[in-house]
């Protein structure tokens, strides 16, 4: 795993100040502790970072081909590189090192950008082709690892992290405020924008090509919707499990120690049987909670599987004067205040697994691909509601519905009614991308915190959010749910998973996100991937005998939850106040003070709304104060 960063010019006659790479390189020092490298030329410059993984001896980069035509910056691994270069082999080609890096280039040599669609990993790579005299720059298909870039025709600038772009003199910090009402609305940004003006990110399963001052980007690689013909799920199941197994295979592939992330739930779960399984050792694993709050500790679970699998068990419980010592440091390193406040303890189970190993494996993507959010719920409920309405009963009579008569099956959704019935409350089986954004809307406590010149007329997150809510060619309401979440929810979570392991010289892999996974259970037809309202269905047949029992049985995992109300109303109460009413905030006039205030000192202050307040704060003191 590793940092990269690059500037091009369009005038190939202008030199690269190499003093200027090496700071776009250094600030990515936390991605790669083990070696540095920067490559210029006429007109371009690549720089690296590196946390040797594999081939640790000659895997330095910038790499080149023999000839020099081709050099690359490259973050990631490919764990189909083995298979990769006997193929090549096969077809008269030497290599000089071990490394994936160099199976990257000489397929790039051979195939193009077709080579992209043989790749199975995790990637982010810029590729300079001096005999075309442009560059190349690739994401893998889920976006597991980071690509940022600017363009204005003249000068192309790309980074792993976003602080990286910020070093160059050309580029000052600048608030973009569609992104920032995406951000206030859904908690991240929709589509290819970040909270910085002018700075894009990479899309997932696409490449970018810079050429004579112009960007084209196209995608290699989408989610696919479209159902078998004939599915059986006796067949499914089998070569699902066989799947799962290959995907761990792959990723156990390293020169250093590994281990996984444990939370007690079915996906990390998953990952720890599965890896413990095929290694020769016992397996490390690292699970994290909150000894003094012991609804949001799920840590026994986790103990539970580390029990049943001989595991090298470590836990890690975070305070809340941690979160007061952090939190400043979390929101620089995220580059964006997204996702959340599972961040926290994200970092410190990062922090814990890195002072042990070096790779970890973790269960990230499993809710979006295998139907695990309770949201997901509606689509099933609203065929049950459409039933029990237009079978024997008048729509009056819907709100008087109640969950489990809908189905035996769903009686462990007690707990979650206000939630579902929020989809079904208003315009009943109306435009399903509205009722779908205003579930995930995130803003209504918001209302009234912004100053109102920070707010762009006339653009609409909802609109944005309905035009991608429609992209896909499916009529299943799930699908376009599973879509959404995936092209951007599930962004934000990868872009905590990589800052919070990166911060801290941790490699991160997730096998679920392996996109042969995704490819096999999307062509699975909907209403068997979501069978009777069950979450995780498919993946719950395919783990059988393989995790422990009680974990399958669960249906109360919560995630990685975080006491922030509790801690918000009591002991860090004094550092909330001094951040958010304190006069360096005042000044700033950015928010609306006294709605703030009333946020903070409202008989229930809204936790998820004040850790919202505070993100955006010290982001502005992170990236606008300082420089």
């Amino acid at each position: 795993m590793c940092g990269i960063a690059g500037i091009v010019h369009r005038d190939r006659g202008r030199e690269i100040d190499p003093r200027v790479l090496d700071r776009m390189t250094d600030v990515l020092s936390h991605r790669g502790p083990d070696d540095r490298g920067i490559w210029v030329a006429p007109g371009v410059g690549l720089g690296h970072r590196r946390l040797s993984i594999i081939d640790l001896v000659s895997g330095h980069q910038p790499m080149t081909t023999a000839g020099g035509q081709l050099w690359i910056t490259y973050n990631g691994e490919i764990y189909n590189y083995l298979e990769l270069r006997a193929e090549l082999k096969a077809e008269g080609r030497s290599f000089a090192t071990q490394s994936d890096t160099e199976v990257l280039l000489q397929l790039y040599d051979a195939r193009g950008e077709g080579c992209l669609r043989q790749l199975n990993g995790m990637f982010a790579f810029a590729l300079w082709d001096r005999r075309r005299q442009r560059l190349l720059a690739a994401r893998d298909h889920l976006g597991i690892k980071p690509f940022y870039y600017y363009a204005d025709g003249e000068i192309f600038l790309f980074a792993s992290e976003i602080k990286s772009l910020l070093e160059h003199p050309q580029l000052q910090p600048t608030i973009d405020p569609q992104g920032l009402q995406d951000y206030l609305d859904l908690q991240y940004c929709l589509g290819d924008k970040t909270l910085f003006k002018g700075i894009k990110r990479l899309l997932p399963g696409h490449f970018l090509v810079w050429e004579g001052g112009k960007v084209r980007v196209e995608r290699y690689w989408d989610v696919d919707f479209t159902p078998q013909e004939h599915y059986d799920e006796q067949e499914f199941v089998p070569r699902l499990t066989h799947l799962l197994a290959d995907a761990v295979r792959l990723q156990l592939r390293s020169d250093v120690p590994l281990g996984t992330h444990l939370s007690g739930g079915l996906d990390s779960s998953a990952i720890a049987c599965m890896a413990a399984k095929q290694l020769n050792g016992p397996l490390q694993v690292f699970t994290g909670g909150f000894k003094e709050h012991a609804r949001y500790d799920e840590s026994a679970y986790a103990r539970l599987v580390a029990q049943h699998l001989g595991a090298v068990y470590h836990e890690v419980f975070p305070r809340a004067a941690d979160l007061a010592d952090t939190f400043g440091k979390l929101v620089y390193y995220l580059d964006e205040p997204i996702a959340g406040a599972a961040v926290f303890p994200q970092y410190f189970l990062s922090e814990l697994a890195s002072r042990h190993v070096k790779v970890v494996l973790g269960g990230q993507g499993g809710d979006e691909i295998f139907c695990g959010y309770a949201r997901y719920l509606v689509a099933y409920l609203e065929a049950c509601l459409q039933q029990a309405i237009y079978g024997s009963r008048p729509e009056s009579m819907v709100q008087e519905l109640s969950l489990a008569e809908l189905s035996p099956s769903l009686s462990y959704l007690r707990g979650y009614e206000p939630t579902i019935m929020k989809y079904f409350g208003q315009d009943l089986f109306g435009d399903p991308a509205d009722r779908y954004y205003l579930l995930l809307k995130r803003s209504q406590d918001m209302d009234g915190v912004l100053q109102a010149d920070w707010q762009e007329p006339g653009y609409s997150t909802r609109e944005v959010f309905r035009a991608e809510f429609m992209a896909p060619h499916t009529p299943a309401l799930i699908d376009r749910m599973l879509y959404m979440d995936l092209k951007n929810h599930l962004q934000s979570l990868l872009q905590l998973e990589d800052r919070t392991s990166m911060a801290v010289s941790l490699e991160s892999r997730l096998p679920l996100l392996d996109h042969r996974i995704v490819d096999q259970v999307f062509a699975v037809p909907a209403r068997h991937r979501f069978a009777a309202g069950q979450p995780k269905h498919l993946l719950r047949r395919a783990l059988q005998g393989i995790v422990p029992q009680p974990i399958l049985d669960r249906r109360d995992k919560m995630g990685f939850p975080v006491p922030i109300y509790e801690w918000f109303k009591g002991e860090l109460r004094p550092f909330v106040e001094d951040i958010l009413l304190g006069e360096t905030t005042r000044q700033r006039g950015f928010f609306a003070m006294d709605a703030v205030e009333r946020c903070i000192r409202g008989e229930q202050p809204i936790g998820r709304t004040v850790w919202g307040l505070l993100s955006l704060e010290l982001w502005f003191r992170a990236y606008f104060d300082r420089r």
